[in-house]
């Protein structure tokens, strides 16, 4: 293995460890956290237009 083939492996791990830590991170997170505050803010709607 030359070092233009270790620099490639090198690259293809790093991003390949991002992804994954993204991924991670959106399904743990931000995706859940997102579904929350979109039923909470219908949950409110629907509260407000049964009161008036």
């Amino acid at each position: 293995m030359d070092f233009s083939q270790f620099i490639g492996v090198l690259a293809f791990l790093a991003v390949f460890t991002m992804g994954f830590w993204l991924m991670l991170l959106l399904m743990t997170f931000v995706i859940p956290y997102w579904i929350f505050g979109a039923v909470k803010e219908k949950v409110s709607e629907l509260r407000s237009t049964k009161k008036e």
